[in-house]
């Protein structure tokens, strides 16, 4: 009898432990907050078994992409299934521009440059102005055309567009055949307000230069060491711009997938030879001199910046600085700039709602054109790369009104990023933690990136390594990406704790549309 009830006794004990391991046990880590997400330390990376409908990419080809091949870990990466997803076949409205008319508008632009150029050479020797004259060939297969023509609703340019890559090359290579003030300190016309606790974007020193081939880019010269953190003691908003942070913002958000930073590219611009010697503006010509160390130096036309301590100098010409891809002009590609609903104070005490309000997002949530569609997602999205690169100056965002409420943010302007290896502003993610919403695919991009095999500072080292100017970041900004990665996954994780996956996270807002415009106005008009 007892050898009966012991035999029973070890048929149970063992029925019970394979229902607990092979039954129990996997229930328990799908409950809510337990399995869902990385525990935020390195190496516990997973794909939640609910996340495997978020797109057509089977779950077993997920996890047999999950270590890396031989050679290139970047290149792995981007031959993950998360960034090959197809995107719905796009309408012709869904393309920001049609190629006929953007070649007929240029080759107007092409011929209204000769002749500018022709009557500015007979001034020029009548003034005795000496300016070296280069050839400028319009070429139909540009690169910097072929990235206007590729900009669609959904990015900036495609997954694996090579023209990408090409049109570095070309920012980095190319002669410059003209140096100008760009458009917004030409609007200044040198009269800036002294009173104005932030100073119009003009005052900073930047110029637009114009290509061989007719393509233009933004320069941004180097005004800080890389290993130079911005002081204790300064604000944002009077914080100085990173030629620097203009290009690993650019890796960075390629990186992630979101595709809406233009091309940037670093870049050794001589002085004389590519700014001095080809522009025609004879305010720019103005504002160079020789530093008493025999270097070649110019400073901003802003009057309160009008001094040469504020000058930026060449060595003796050559001034190391980022090219950014200009994208197409306004007048066939318009944008509208928005505020963020996140904007933050620019004084010196004050503070903003957001701040002081943790109900704020409900509001938002309320508000057009935040209520419907995807703009309140892609307003996370841009947090979550503001909180990498530590942006807290994203007081605007853009958006080009052809594609109406469908259409992405821009993220530009970001050479107030890196400025703080050792500081992590949370509060620059307060739209994701108010809110408590994120993209399905931004949160598996960002677990992806968490796992050691493809961890997001090494993605990053193995990319910058491709510019000329490289070092770009110091090894603490990269370990600080990695830092501040495991931040946002436990924001992520303390919503869910809280709503629960299903409110938390969203699938993305993918769908073709065939006017986007017309939906836009359509939504307006109610």
């Amino acid at each position: 009898m007892r050898k009966e009830r012991l035999l029973l006794a070890v048929t149970l004990i063992a029925i019970f432990s394979a229902d607990l391991y092979f039954i129990l046990l996997p229930k328990l880590r799908n409950v809510e907050g337990l399995g869902q997400f990385c525990s935020c330390r390195r190496g516990n990376f997973s794909f939640p078994a609910q996340f495997s409908n978020w797109t057509s990419v089977p779950l077993q080809d997920v996890y047999a992409s999950g270590l890396p091949n031989e050679g290139s870990k970047l290149d792995s990466l981007f031959a993950h299934p998360l960034y090959n997803i197809q995107n719905p076949t796009l309408e012709a409205e869904e393309k920001l521009l049609q190629v006929d008319l953007l070649m007929n508008y240029y080759r107007k632009k092409i011929s209204r440059w000769e002749r500018h150029m022709k009557l500015y050479n007979e001034a020029a020797s009548t003034s005795n102005i000496t300016m070296t004259q280069h050839r400028v060939d319009f070429d139909v297969g540009a690169n910097w055309l072929k990235f206007h023509t590729g900009i669609s609703r959904h990015a900036l340019y495609s997954r694996h567009d090579p023209a990408i890559t090409r049109l570095l090359a070309d920012m980095r290579d190319m002669m410059v055949v003209n140096a100008d003030y760009t458009q917004d300190e030409k609007a200044l016309k040198g009269a800036c307000d002294c009173s104005q606790v932030v100073k119009p974007s003009g005052h900073h020193l930047k110029l637009a230069l114009k290509m061989q081939n007719f393509g233009k880019a933004m320069f941004k010269p180097m005004r800080q060491e890389r290993d130079e953190e911005t002081p204790d003691d300064v604000f944002f908003f009077v914080d100085v711009q990173r030629h620097n942070a203009e290009i690993a913002a650019f890796h960075l958000d390629r990186i992630l997938d979101f595709r809406r930073v233009p091309p940037v590219v670093g870049r050794y611009l001589n002085l004389t030879g590519e700014v001095l010697q080809v522009t025609q503006n004879d305010d720019l010509r103005a504002v160079f001199f020789t530093s008493p160390a025999n270097n070649t130096c110019f400073f901003s036309k802003c009057l309160y910046t009008c001094k040469t301590e504020y000058a930026v100098c060449g060595h003796p010409d050559l001034l190391e600085g980022s090219l950014s891809a200009y994208l197409p002009s306004l007048s066939i590609a318009p944008r509208i700039s928005i505020p963020n609903p996140w904007i933050r104070s620019y004084t010196f005490t004050g503070q903003e709602e957001w701040q002081v309000n943790p109900s704020y997002c409900d509001n938002i949530k309320k508000l057009y054109p935040y209520n419907s569609g995807n703009r309140l997602l892609n307003i996370i999205d841009m947090a979550v790369f503001d909180f990498l690169i530590g942006n807290m100056d994203r007081h605007h965002y853009e958006i080009f009104t052809k594609f109406g409420d469908e259409g992405f943010p821009l993220h530009l302007d970001n050479a107030r990023g890196f400025g703080k290896h050792s500081q992590d502003e949370m509060s620059i993610l307060a739209p994701l933690s108010q809110c408590c919403i994120i993209k399905r695919s931004t949160l598996l991009r960002l677990q992806l990136l968490a796992q050691p095999q493809f961890r997001l500072s090494d993605m990053m080292r193995e990319s910058l390594q491709k510019d000329p100017l490289r070092p770009i970041l110091t090894e603490t900004h990269l370990s600080a990406l990695d830092r501040r990665l495991v931040k946002i996954l436990r924001a992520v994780q303390r919503c869910t704790r809280k709503l629960g996956s299903e409110q938390v996270i969203a699938n993305d807002f993918i769908g073709a549309t065939v006017n986007p415009r017309a939906n836009a106005e359509s939504k307006k008009a109610r």
